[in-house]
This record gives structure tokens, C-alpha cells and sequence, in this order.
């Protein structure tokens, strides 16, 4: 199959440090080579893929030193590229939100839209149903929740390739995780209260976007001066696989509709269990008592650190390979990519 991965600029593909999105988009577009499928991989030129890579940006956008960019410009350029070439492709699979319709409202059957954000915003209803011809992936059930009438395709869980986290079956750091954005919506400080608490360090590895300067500044950097408090910063994906593996648990107590949450099953893979709030997607992801516990309050989660540990990082590993492996990730596109063509009537096009 010709497939077209259509990601966001923002970051390379996979980012050098922070970033969800373009990720997934790395470790999908890998997966479907593997798989033996014709992939193209638009993105900035310091992607690492084993796809045919068009680069359409000289560096990702967020560690870009060029003081004034134009993101917009940037996913515009880009566009037009892809439309100028969508011939070539069977599929193309957008990881843009709905910035590409109005340039493939008459392709709308040959894309696959991949939404990651969250879908309770204002006004995103409104243009969802203003292109109702374009298919949806959604990237857990609870995502959909806002917008339950749109073209839903399917949903896809996200996968991690299992050589990049390796599995670690006596972690040796002795410590409590937390992994990814510091915001108000992601709780660090419910995870520092929970660390002292249940007695042990906390190691947070994590990123500060400038809208959240203040918030970090004002809110968090004290809390910092705890005893058994770490503060990292942001890590490569080679750090964090030991970071996670290493830890007693991942702590995710997040206070925010998730739309996914990678970074749990990046810590499944290692086999790190994760103590994770009943919130968003996190009830979908984890299995209570099988791959770490789902609380509502800190006074649960600090119960939760002792029976975490007695959990089994084998079946933790193994639920995580059933269920969110890139090439299981893949084939679960795959199918879509099936459907997609078989309702279009294109399989005619398809080559092998």
C-alpha cells in the first residue's frame, strides 16, 4: 500500500526530547515499513525515519533559535506539497487536525485524520460537522466524547516499538516517576505530595512550555526544595527508557480529560507499573491490579505505591505487547487503511 504520513512541524519525527504527536507518528510510520507497505513521511528535515522522508522544514519549529517563525507558513508550505503529489499515494494519513480540509475537501476519501487533542474546545464541533465527508480516528473512546457525531472511522491506541523500551525486571533506582509537561492539568504537585507521603524520591523528568512559565515559577519551583525531589528536566527517548524502568512506579495523577496518555504505556513496556487517576483515557488504558492502579484521591494513590510493587512487571510487559506495540498499532491502521480504500472504491489504484 502507497501511504502518505502527513505530521505535524512542531517537533522532528521523533522529537529530540518532549513530544507526543510526533511520536506516535515516528514509531507508526516505522511499523508500516516493517510491515512491507510504500511509506512517505512529510516532516521537518531532522526526522529520523526509515520512510522516504520529503522534508519540508529545515528543523522542527519548538527548538528552532530563529526568533520569529510562522507555524502556519510552515503547515501551509507543507500542505501544498502533499497536495501536489496525492496521486502517488492509495492513503493519506493526516496528523495535522483539520488544518488540511479545505485543501482536500475533494479527497476527503482517500485521508485518514488522526485527532490527538482533546475535542471539548469551542468551535471545533462546528467545523468538524462543516466537513462531515472526512473519516476520523480517535485515539481513545473517551477522546470522542465531545463530538460523538462526527465521521468516526474507528479508534487506535497508540504503540511504542518493544526494542526501545526494554524490559527491566528488578528496577534499581528505588524511586517514584513523573514523566512529561509540568502544567496545572497534569498535577505535578499532587505527585510530589504523594511521593512524600508514601515515603520515597520522586525524579521528575519533564518540560515547562512558556505558557506554563508562571504557573512553574509560582506554584511548583518551590515544592522543588522538598526532600527526595529531583527536578531533571526534559530527557531523550534513550533516558527515558532507563528513567522509566528503573522507577517503582510511573506516577500519572493527572486532573484534565487525557486524551491518551503516552507515557503509561512507555512505562508498561519497561514494565513499570503506573498509578494513574480515574480521569480521560486512563481507565482504558490501564487494568487495575494488572498493570498498575487507577485512583480518585491522593490519599488511594499513596496506598496504591505499596501494592504497585507486587504487581507482576512480566504480565505487565506482556499486556502491553498484546495491546500497545507499534506493529500492533500498525495493523489496527492498517484496517482502516482497508476500509477506507473498500468504501472509496479504490482498491483498483492499490499496488502490492
Amino acid at each position: 500500500m502507497r501511504i502518505a504520513q502527513i505530521a505535524p512541524l512542531y517537533e522532528a519525527v521523533p522529537p529530540r526530547l518532549y513530544g507526543g504527536t510526533e511520536r506516535v507518528v515516528a514509531h507508526l510510520t516505522d511499523a508500516l515499513v516493517d510491515a512491507g507497505h510504500q511509506v512517505t513521511l512529510f516532516a521537518a528535515a531532522d526526522t529520523r525515519t526509515s520512510a522516504n522522508l520529503v522534508a519540508v522544514r529545515d528543523q522542527a519549529i519548538r527548538l528552532d533559535p530563529a526568533p520569529l517563525k510562522s507555524d502556519l507558513a510552515a503547515h501551509l508550505s507543507m500542505l501544498d506539497q502533499v497536495r501536489r503529489r496525492c496521486e502517488e499515494f492509495d492513503v493519506m494519513h493526516f496528523h495535522v487536525d483539520l488544518l488540511h480540509y479545505p485543501f482536500f475537501a475533494d479527497r476527503a476519501r482517500q485521508t485518514l485524520t488522526t485527532l490527538h487533542g482533546r475535542l471539548d474546545l469551542k468551535d471545533l464541533g462546528d467545523a468538524y460537522r462543516r466537513w462531515p465527508q472526512f473519516p476520523l480516528v480517535s485515539i481513545s473512546d473517551h477522546q470522542r466524547r465531545p463530538l460523538q457525531d462526527v465521521n468516526w472511522l474507528g479508534t487506535v491506541h497508540h504503540g511504542v516499538p518493544e526494542s526501545v523500551y526494554p524490559f527491566v525486571e528488578h528496577p534499581r533506582g528505588g524511586y517514584l516517576a513523573f514523566l512529561g509537561r509540568i502544567s496545572p492539568e497534569k498535577r505535578l504537585d499532587r505527585a510530589i505530595r504523594i511521593a512524600a507521603r508514601a515515603g520515597l524520591p520522586l525524579r521528575i523528568a519533564a518540560k515547562v512550555d512558556a505558557v506554563d512559565r508562571d504557573y512553574f515559577r509560582e506554584q511548583i519551583r518551590p515544592m522543588l526544595d522538598a526532600p527526595g525531589v529531583e527536578f531533571i528536566g526534559e530527557i531523550t527517548d534513550a533516558e527515558k527508557a532507563a528513567f522509566l524502568g528503573d522507577a517503582v512506579a510511573l506516577l500519572f495523577p493527572i486532573d484534565w480529560p487525557e486524551p491518551f496518555g503516552l507515557v503509561m504505556i512507555e512505562a508498561m513496556a519497561c514494565g513499570t507499573p503506573v498509578i494513574g487517576w480515574n480521569c480521560g483515557s486512563v481507565p482504558e488504558v490501564l487494568q487495575d491490579h494488572l498493570t498498575g492502579r487507577i485512583v480518585a484521591s491522593e490519599d488511594e494513590a499513596v496506598t496504591a505505591v505499596a501494592q504497585v510493587v507486587t504487581l507482576d512487571r512480566h504480565a505487565i510487559r506482556k499486556e502491553f505487547q498484546r495491546r500497545f506495540s507499534a506493529s500492533a498499532m500498525a495493523q489496527r491502521y492498517v484496517e482502516l487503511y482497508w476500509r477506507l480504500l473498500a468504501d472509496s472504491g479504490s482498491r483498483t489504484r492499490m499496488q502490492a
